[in-house]
């Protein structure tokens, strides 16, 4: 099988070899500007093409151009985006070449916030209450309806990027007047205070084969808004938690439509109401090493196994296998060093070390529940004073 993998930020390694010890041919589609930047894994690809890019974005129309080109001598029979802001550009292509796997429909409810949160309504989630940033009259109605604060969001952005609190209606018209013509492509939704949490899948015709839930120590929003440390967990194993989460995700997934692949899923335990919300969900694995941190605890690996899920195509048995359970936790924080030096963290649990230029980062792993979040807590004091660092919340991508 010939597999285009297509990235426009650096990530998928895993994927790629994966891939590439399972038998595939894999070509790997990326930006210009990663040149000289990116290090991929070149003895597991068979062969790299660059696009040229402003700001990590391609021109449509020259990209379908050139893929349709490649085809001509590649029977592409897998087109996969390794990042969530290639999610769209790999359904048109797909679409295009009639190669399967998802198509644009289906892709619009795991990119497009606005398209997710009507379909998760339609099927009956609970939703924060939300209204398209369009028409005046809604909009009105809207905040007349439903108490600020509100959240300012990019339909199209992934995570927090470009999410602004929103604290009443006069900040709120100033925000969206702000956008001129692109209004359209945000929405306006209620503010709900409360614990964040995330659930990974693995799905294989439209069966939830491997799914865990997680939690944030402090919602993702905040931190990018506010700084700090950003921390998440394994939740605890048969706790009420647990089966909520994992129920709720049942339901998500199936009224979404994921035939096939990984999911990377929000939701929200309100303080106010004790209720689960439905907060957004994506067909890629998890971002800021969520995937390490899942390894860590359960053994498997997300996006090798997406690259196994791949290649099957529904023609293949797969199963999920994880080899072991325990837990694990993590902690990333931006820092003030060049190259920060963790030499003092030195309990048995640390399996994990990030390696990145101003960022400091562990994940933790054992067999106690206690012992992860006593580490986290520990950690998040220490990181705060030893290493943290803030800078603006970012509006826009960056490579």
């Amino acid at each position: 099988m010939t597999i285009l993998c297509i990235a426009s930020y650096e990530k998928g390694h895993e994927f790629i070899q994966e891939a590439k010890r399972q038998g595939a041919t894999v070509l790997l589609l990326t930006s210009l500007g990663l040149k000289d930047k990116a290090r991929w894994p070149m003895e597991s690809i068979d062969d790299l093409f660059y696009m040229p890019d402003v700001e990590g974005r391609w021109n449509l129309n020259d990209t379908i151009n050139a893929v349709s080109y490649l085809a001509r001598t590649h029977d592409i029979q897998r087109i996969v985006p390794l990042d969530d802001f290639d999610l769209e550009l790999a359904a048109t292509l797909r679409e295009h070449l009639r190669v399967p796997g998802m198509g644009e429909t289906t892709t619009r409810y795991y990119r497009d916030k606005l398209a997710m949160r009507m379909k998760a309504a339609e099927t009956g989630l609970n939703v924060p209450e939300f209204v398209h940033a369009l028409n005046d009259q809604r909009l009105t109605d809207f905040m007349a309806r439903v108490p600020a604060p509100w959240v300012l969001k990019p339909r199209m952005l992934a995570g927090s990027i470009g999410v602004k609190k929103v604290n009443s209606a006069d900040e709120a018209w100033s925000l969206i007047h702000s956008l001129g013509d692109q209004r359209s492509y945000y929405l306006l939704e209620r503010y709900i205070p409360g614990d964040v949490f995330h659930v990974d899948s693995i799905v294989y015709e439209r069966e939830i084969l491997f799914a865990q839930g997680s939690a944030y120590g402090r919602p993702p929003m905040d931190v990018s808004q506010g700084g700090g440390i950003f921390t998440t967990r394994l939740v605890e194993h048969g706790s009420p938690i647990e089966r909520a989460l994992l129920e709720k995700n049942k339901l998500v997934l199936a009224g979404l439509g994921l035939l096939r692949g990984v999911s990377h899923t929000e939701y929200i335990i309100s303080r106010e109401d004790g209720k689960a919300y439905f907060l957004e969900t994506a067909a890629r694995v998890g971002g800021a090493h969520i995937a390490d941190l899942i390894e860590a605890g359960t053994g498997l690996n997300m996006w090798r196994e997406w690259a196994k899920v791949e290649l099957a195509g529904g023609k293949a048995p797969y199963s999920a296998r994880p080899d072991r359970d325990e837990y694990a936790g993590l902690l990333i924080s931006l820092a003030r060093q060049e190259w920060p030096d963790t030499s003092a963290y030195v309990d048995p649990e640390i399996v994990w070390r990030m390696n990145r230029d101003h960022h400091v980062g562990v994940i933790v792993r054992s067999p106690s529940y206690a012992r992860v979040t006593e580490l986290l807590t520990s950690y998040s004091a220490r990181f705060q004073q030893d290493f943290s660092a803030v800078l603006p919340a970012r509006d826009r991508p960056t490579n």
